[in-house]
């Protein structure tokens, strides 16, 4: 077990790193580890958390915090290290063994660095000691007075390791180690005066005057500019010792030529730290930093990707500042711009680079050739950290790779850059949208976890609403910043207005921030194709489209619209979430529906549903009649799923299901009731495959849309699948509403196959409270009109009632005669879907009437044969009732009460 305090504060186990919590927690933690072993009273706690007045509640909080602590060591096993943390009086006590406390650890290794007689010892003690740092000091908790003098001072102690270290390195007469452990401390602390003179004098030794004199007065300029003060005398000292010594090394090499450059800059000269700072409040990227440390382990380059605004450049900034000590040669930073502007020549790159590597700049190459060849050999030397942010394509990547074995390359991109991959055998390490707990801690961070906590479900709504995106998060953090009187509850009310959402979440005084920015630089570039694409995805009324619903839209051929999604899932504008399926996140759907678009388009993607919904009703019913034609408006050549099977095609309504009633309320909406009723009713072969409560409302906008067409057929088939859905659903007064309604409709519309199917549905609802004359008269009248439409299967249907109303009065002989009639109609090859159903239904109630009759081995034949339709079909239902017709047949008992049909093979619109 370890605890840390030299970066985010936190504790790691055996399983791996534990989770304190929010940072007043981190800062609990961070104060009592700070007194190990010694007692830490609540209002010392207190103070150390608030700068201002604590609230009310401020010792409840604190109490609550100690004591999700010390649930979470219990669960980590810490007694068994011997960390305790006690309760003594109003104080606590953090027990915990010295050697477990990276602070200690580090401050024993400096001291007895400082104690080495020999240099190379003292170098690796120090090394050990600051490769224990893994950011700032207590990062992660709450910020106040308190704890960030304790950061300060943790600060202190580092920064005096590094100097220390690079006098290990110069008693070493390695120049070129100490340059590189002071520059990146030198940047970041350009006011430290021991810092600037130890580099200067570094700098100097390492062959490297010119750039030892640019620093002394960069920081002469600087003290001046911010403090008003001259360098001190040890500065100055150094900086004499340069200038004395600079004739000879520029007489040197002057001499020496471009060769000598060459030598001087591969060897043992420039060592460039050129990474800007990192990212403030970087947060919940634990998996991807491990995939980044895999990646750069195989010598490959790593390829980070993301959408515009997830991230991608703070996690390889971040990774970069932690790693950037294991390569000596030095790290090597370029903006390559290639969605911020005008993207970098990689030409002048290698020029900005072998500056960087100590190549002067009257000595470079003139040709571009001659720059990357020389750009080769000094990378093939050393062991480098380049970092390759914000690409446009492979091509300006690959003259920039360095070539030595030993470097590591990290390149961000919007694009998934396969050239890459494929020739450089990059590993990508894909960044996506922070998950829910990391995105409320940024926000937290950003805000202050008062306004957070006193706000969970405001805070939750915000980070929803900004899709999890870091950029939109800092953004809204900014809006709050701003608006000091606003809660979290009005910016979310503010954001959840999608006209005002984009603006919400774009920076007044920087013309290229913002998410509706990012996204413009993203689509820009892309082929034709694909931005067409984009633009349409507004019109999309459902949470996802495949290559067909896409083709529809652009009314391009289904592998144009292929290649325009994989375009736009390469440049994470939309995400792949099953295979060849596609979703636009909300930002930007929100922002594509701001573009100009075709105004024809949904119209098209409502048909290409309708032409797709209406192929698989035929898959999953073969040889049935079409419930309804597509509209005469509709164009001829829609792309058209084609379906193997009955499996394939119910497969495809499942996966549609919301597509398809986003589909329906969208043509409702546009006044396309023509569309609306036809969407709906298609899906009936789902419809009766997987009955549910939701399909009601569904059906109640398709009549709704049926009755505003003035189609007596099209509202005579809605009315009739919405009162069998009803029936299913018990709600019996509501369907026969609109099941005593439909076959009216359907006969004013001249159609017998509608007309029966309603008169079954009607029979099946009325036949709920036992069988009627009436039903029985409506049940005999579809029959007649199924065998004068020649159709066989709505006839099958009509006979299964039939059979089963005759059973139920206890006429087996006249039901006997009616299965046998409708299984002797099987001669037009109605082998899948509800034919197998009806026809497996019948050979059930034919082997209860056969036993009835007392033909028993003729009873469990027909019960058998019903058994293996069933099984094959997937008849749940069925099989159920073939089992219980055979365990009833071993005994030789008729069953008084016989399990009812699946009225799923009851209707057919």
């Amino acid at each position: 077990m370890e605890f840390r305090l030299l970066g985010r504060v936190g504790v790691i186990s055996g399983a791996g790193e534990l989770q304190p919590g929010p940072a007043k927690r981190r800062g609990v933690l961070a104060v009592l580890l700070l007194k190990a072993n010694s007692p830490v009273s609540v209002d010392r706690l207190i103070g150390a958390l608030w700068d201002t007045a604590p609230p009310v509640h401020a010792r409840t909080v604190v109490q609550g915090h100690v004591s999700r602590l010390r649930a979470l060591l219990d669960a980590a096993g810490a007694a068994e290290h011997g960390v305790r943390l006690l309760t003594r009086g109003t104080s606590y006590v953090f027990e915990v063994p010295e050697a477990l406390l990276d602070t200690y650890r580090f401050e024993r290794l400096v001291r007895r660095g400082r104690s080495r007689l020999r240099p190379a010892d003292t170098v690796a003690d120090l090394t050990e000691a600051l490769a224990l740092w893994h950011g700032p000091a207590l990062d992660g908790t709450a910020p106040s007075g308190t704890l960030r003098a304790a950061a300060q001072a943790l600060e202190e102690d580092r920064l005096a390791a590094v100097e220390t270290l690079a006098a290990g390195y110069g008693r070493l007469g390695d120049a070129a180690g100490a340059v590189a452990v002071l520059q990146a401390e030198t940047e970041a602390h350009p006011l430290r005066e021991s810092l600037a003179e130890a580099l200067v004098g570094a700098l100097h030794r390492a062959g490297r005057p010119s750039d030892a004199l640019d620093h002394y007065h960069r920081t002469r300029r600087l003290l001046a500019d911010e403090l008003g003060v001259d360098p001190g005398t040890g500065l100055r000292r150094a900086y004499e010792v340069v200038l004395r010594a600079s004739g000879k090394a520029v007489e040197g090499r002057r001499r020496s030529g471009a060769a000598g450059a060459v030598a001087v800059a591969g060897e043992g000269g420039a060592v460039p730290r050129l990474l800007p700072r990192g990212v403030r409040g970087f947060l919940g990227r634990d998996a991807e930093l491990v995939e980044l440390d895999r990646a750069t382990a195989s010598g490959a380059p790593a390829l980070v990707t993301g959408a515009p605004g997830v991230g991608k450049t703070a996690l390889a900034l971040h990774w970069a500042h932690h790693a950037q000590s294991r390569y000596p040669g030095g790290t090597l930073f370029a903006d390559l711009l290639g969605f911020g502007g005008v993207p970098a020549e990689p030409a002048e790159v290698v020029r900005e680079f072998l500056l960087a590597l100590g190549v002067p700049a009257r000595e470079l190459p003139e040709s571009a050739a001659g720059a990357a060849a020389l750009y080769r050999e000094l990378t093939g030397r050393r062991a480098l950290l380049v970092v390759l942010d914000d690409a446009r394509g492979s091509d300006q990547v690959r003259p920039l790779l360095p070539a030595g074995t030993g470097s590591a390359v990290l390149v961000t991109s919007r694009l998934r850059l396969g050239g890459l991959a494929v020739e450089e055998l990059a590993r990508p390490v894909r960044v996506d949208a922070l998950a829910p707990a990391p995105a409320a801690e940024l926000l937290a961070a950003a805000v202050g976890e008062d306004r957070v906590a006193a706000e969970p479900g405001a805070a939750d709504r915000i980070v929803r609403l900004c899709d999890g995106l870091p950029l939109a998060l800092r953004i809204a953090a900014a809006q709050l910043a701003a608006r000091p009187h606003w809660r979290l509850a009005d910016l979310a009310a503010e954001l959840a207005d999608e006209q005002r959402r984009l603006a919400l979440l774009s920076l007044d005084d920087a013309e290229e921030s913002g998410v509706a920015a990012a996204l413009q630089s993203t689509v820009r570039g892309l082929a034709p194709e694909a931005v067409r694409l984009f633009a349409l995805l507004g019109v999309v009324p459902g949470p996802d489209l495949d290559r067909y619903a896409a083709a529809a839209l652009l009314n391009r051929p289904p592998a144009v619209a292929a290649e325009a999604l994989d375009r736009l899932a390469g440049a994470h504008l939309v995400t792949e979430h099953a295979p060849g399926r596609y979703a636009p996140p909300d930002l930007i759907r929100l922002y594509a529906r701001g573009l100009p678009t075709d105004d024809g388009a949904l119209l098209r993607l409502l048909d290409g549903y309708a032409a797709t919904a209406l192929a698989a009703s035929l898959a999953a019913e073969p040889g049935d009649k079409p419930c309804c034609a597509l509209p005469a408006t509709a164009a001829p050549d829609l792309p058209v799923r084609r379906f193997a099977d009955r499996d394939a095609a119910l497969r495809w309504y499942a996966t549609e299901c919301d597509n398809l009633a986003a589909a329906v309320a969208a043509a409702r909406a546009a006044g396309h009731d023509d569309r609306a009723w036809r969407l709906a009713v298609l899906q009936w072969p789902y419809v009766v495959w997987s009955v549910r409560d939701d399909w009601v409302p569904l059906l109640e906008q398709a009549l709704a849309a049926s009755s505003r067409v003035g189609d007596p057929d099209a509202e005579s088939r809605v009315r009739a699948l919405l009162g069998w859905v009803l029936t299913r659903a018990g709600r019996l007064s509501e369907a026969l509403t609109h099941l005593e309604t439909a076959p009216a409709l359907a006969a004013r519309a001249h159609d017998p196959s509608s007309e029966a199917i309603a008169l079954i549905n009607l029979a099946v609802a009325l036949d709920t409270d036992g069988i009627t004359d009436t039903s029985l008269r409506h049940v005999t009248r579809a029959v007649r009109l199924a065998r004068e439409a020649d159709d066989v299967l709505t006839e099958l249907l009509a006979l299964q009632h039939r059979t089963n109303q005759l059973l139920t009065r206890g006429d087996v002989a006249a039901a006997e005669s009616c299965t046998a009639y409708a299984l002797a109609l099987d001669d037009q090859g109605v082998t899948t879907g509800l034919g197998v159903m009806r026809r497996a239904t019948l050979r059930l109630s034919r082997g209860e009437a056969l036993l009835a009759l007392g033909e028993r081995e003729a009873a469990e034949r027909c019960v058998r044969e019903a058994l293996a339709e069933a099984t094959r079909q997937g008849f749940q239902e069925g099989v159920n009732r073939a089992r219980y017709q055979l365990a009833s047949l071993k005994g030789a008992v008729v069953p008084r009460t016989r399990p009812g049909g699946d009225d799923r093979s009851v209707l057919s619109p």
